[in-house]
């Protein structure tokens, strides 16, 4: 029996000198708002709700803003997410007309979004930047329509993976998988002595020095009307990178000079630069693993006056994020495509 004061220590769960948390017995607190903002942000951005259909061409464009916190408590192994979250995205679209085309751009705002109302979709409501013409009105009664529902739908998965633990998930995860490994008892060491530790291991090195396994590359080309000069100095100019994304924007010109792209969500180092040329980079998206970048290389060709060809060449894209993400690759490729080079076109009159 413990003496008057000092408890049983049967019964206290203490700090570990390592820090290890066993079995997630302590409440376990893990701030989600970064987390929340890069997988709502790559759920959100780019999809296409229109293609063309009745002269109306519309798609999201980024997360604008989202306010508010968000969090998952874990004890024991049982999650409990907590998030009140606001968030607001842009959109724009093309609506054909007898004058050409005429480009609109908006908004859809979810002004609250909160796990005690996790079973039931958020409000959702769609505004207009600029003039409510009659063009522009058909525009947002097609996003209220045909783009609400595909946006309640990629806001559901955000809701399925904070239940599942958000950025916590596979920490979860790889502390249930010793318990289960260890439960057979004595095989484990049974294996141990039979198997031949050390071939295996070179083995599997081998393959993945060869194949680069969890990583690809991204290859595109791009015509551009312009002078090679004139788009590469758009891409190495940070006022007009603010002006066609809409979002801020830090980039050195010089060889080992660092830049920050959409409000800091891409960052790298110019690794050679030739004027009008080629661009290399180093080059990462902050969801991914801690460390990692990418490279990127822009070959600028100009096979006539007026005319650029650009080629884009991305090694080593993970495939997956810190969070467990397999749209990387997907959201990249389509991120290059849509929310720059297609800007760059549509606001610098170089389109095809």
């Amino acid at each position: 029996m413990a003496k008057y004061g000092e408890g049983d220590k049967r019964w206290i769960v203490e700090e570990r000198a390592d820090g290890t948390n066993v079995h997630n017995w302590h409440w376990a607190e893990r701030d989600c708002l970064e987390w929340s903002r890069a997988l709502i942000s790559a759920l959100l951005a780019g999809i296409t709700v229109l293609d063309g259909e009745g002269g109306l061409t519309l798609r999201t464009v980024a997360l604008d803003k989202l306010d508010g916190e968000a969090y998952v408590n874990i004890r024991k192994g049982k999650v409990i997410p907590g998030y009140e979250l606001s968030l607001t995205l842009s959109w724009e679209a093309e609506v054909a007309s007898e004058s050409g085309a005429v480009k609109v751009t908006g908004a859809a705002e979810v002004p609250y979004l909160a796990d005690e109302n996790a079973d039931e979709d958020p409000d959702l409501r769609v505004t207009i930047r600029g003039d409510e013409t009659p063009l522009a009105r058909r525009a947002k009664d097609a996003f209220f329509a045909r783009g609400k529902p595909l946006v309640l739908e990629k806001i559901r998965e955000f809701v399925a993976a904070m239940a599942k633990g958000g950025p916590a998930k596979d920490e979860l995860e790889s502390k249930k998988t010793p318990a289960k490994a260890a439960a057979p008892g004595a095989a484990p060491a049974a294996k141990r002595e039979e198997a031949p530790a050390p071939a295996p291991a070179a083995k599997e090195k081998k393959s993945k020095g060869k194949d680069k396994e969890g990583f690809k590359t991204i290859e595109m080309t791009e015509k551009f009307y312009c002078r090679a000069k004139d788009i590469y100095e758009i891409l190495m100019d940070e006022n007009r990178w603010k002006g066609f994304t809409q979002s801020n924007a830090r980039i050195s010109r010089e060889v080992g000079g660092e830049f920050s792209l959409f409000d800091g969500s891409i960052t790298g180092v110019n690794e050679e630069l030739q004027e009008g040329k080629l661009i290399v980079q180093k080059w990462r998206f902050g969801s991914w693993p801690d460390g990692l970048y990418s490279s990127v290389r822009l070959v600028f060709d100009e096979p006539e006056s007026g005319v650029t060809i650009i080629k884009l060449k991305q090694t080593d894209v993970p495939e997956e994020d810190k969070y467990g993400n397999s749209t990387v690759v997907e959201n990249t490729e389509r991120g290059w495509r849509e929310l720059i080079f297609q800007r760059i076109r549509g606001v610098f009159g170089f389109g095809i």
